[in-house]
């Protein structure tokens, strides 16, 4: 296959980054939190955005490149909204103000960028060299998804991280927010807010998210622009569609399956990928194992929307959905920024 153009990869990363910029000056500049048409717009805006880019992949790179792009987009943007309930519980537990909860997200859309391009460099790297890193590239994502389908989590949400515990206890803090600082000064001291707790709160998350979504990306596409693009098309919009679905989240009960199932698909099309080019000299003689087939990705494409819009139709039809209960932790902090408002 051949390589990408150079000039659409530097200009697809030029005008991107001055999208991103330019949504980090407007969140730096007026901290808010944005009204259900705003979130709604900019995530339509993000949405459509992406759809264009994709547009553009087939028009100058070709249907293969394209259709991997759009199948890489679908799968970490999924991967992305499912993750959304944890930063919702993060924001709730920690009180966060509403009005600053767009700087802490974005502050962890930077953070997963940074984490995600050190995890795209270093398996693109180890990927060239090492053709066998894909049989631990497919088990760690069958075990993920079997992990997933437990429907277990919550109440290792609730816990508190270890190392969080330790760093509240090693440095001075205060026990309110000021704005949207890290230190403040109380009785003449200086010292540091719970905003420090928050972002590495959310930074670990954000490394635990990104752990889980390149092995995956990295089974749908080998090039590391198309991973990395559609990571980063995935997180634009992500703190709009925060405030957009917010208590929401927990009708879709359904999308865990989804996504369990999507990344167990993946898992098996990487071990079958890993087998027909196998170099193991203690499976097959070292041999490539020919009857193992490659699964073309407008089938990786159809598989991973079809599973989505089956999970969210059957969530939004289901009575076990419409009938859940928002999360009480949820509730409190609607109430608050009410409150807040008044």
């Amino acid at each position: 296959m051949p390589d990408l153009p150079v000039w659409f990869e530097v200009g697809s990363f030029v005008v991107l980054g001055l999208i991103l910029l330019t949504d980090l000056l407007l969140v730096v500049r007026r901290p808010h939190e944005p009204s259900m048409k705003e979130a709604g717009l900019w995530v339509a805006f993000y949405v459509t955005l992406a759809l264009v880019f994709a547009g553009a992949m087939f028009a100058f790179t070709g249907a293969e490149f394209g259709s991997q792009f759009v199948a890489g987009w679908v799968t970490e943007y999924s991967l992305s909204i499912d993750n959304l309930f944890v930063f919702i519980i993060i924001m709730a537990r920690f009180s966060v103000p509403r009005k600053y909860q767009q700087e802490v997200l974005m502050v962890g859309i930077i953070i997963a960028l940074i984490l995600r391009g050190i995890f795209i460099m270093l398996g693109a790297i180890v990927i060239e060299q090492f053709s066998w890193v894909f049989y631990i590239f497919g088990a760690f994502l069958l075990w993920t998804a079997w992990k997933q389908a437990q429907d277990e989590g919550e109440e290792e949400e609730d816990r508190e991280n270890p190392l969080i515990a330790r760093i509240r206890k090693v440095i001075p803090m205060s026990e309110k927010f000021d704005g949207g600082k890290l230190r403040t000064t109380v009785n003449g001291k200086k010292v540091f807010t719970p905003m420090v707790i928050v972002f590495i709160t959310v930074g670990l998350t954000d490394l635990l998210f990104a752990v889980d979504s390149i092995p995956a990306i990295f089974g749908l596409t080998q090039s590391p622009f198309i991973v990395f693009t559609a990571n980063l098309f995935a997180l634009m919009g992500l703190r709009q569609l925060y405030f957009l679905l917010g208590g929401l989240m927990n009708r879709l009960i359904y999308l865990k399956h989804a996504l369990s199932f999507i990344l167990a698909f993946i898992g098996i099309k990487l071990v079958l990928h890993a087998m027909h080019v196998n170099e193991l000299p203690f499976i097959n003689g070292g041999q490539h194992i020919e009857w193992a087939p490659e699964i073309p990705t407008f089938v990786s494409l159809a598989v991973i929307v079809g599973t989505i819009i089956v999970a969210v139709v059957a969530s939004l039809l289901s009575s076990k959905a419409q009938a859940a209960a928002i999360d009480p932790r949820l509730e409190e902090d609607a109430r608050k920024s009410h409150s807040d408002a008044e």
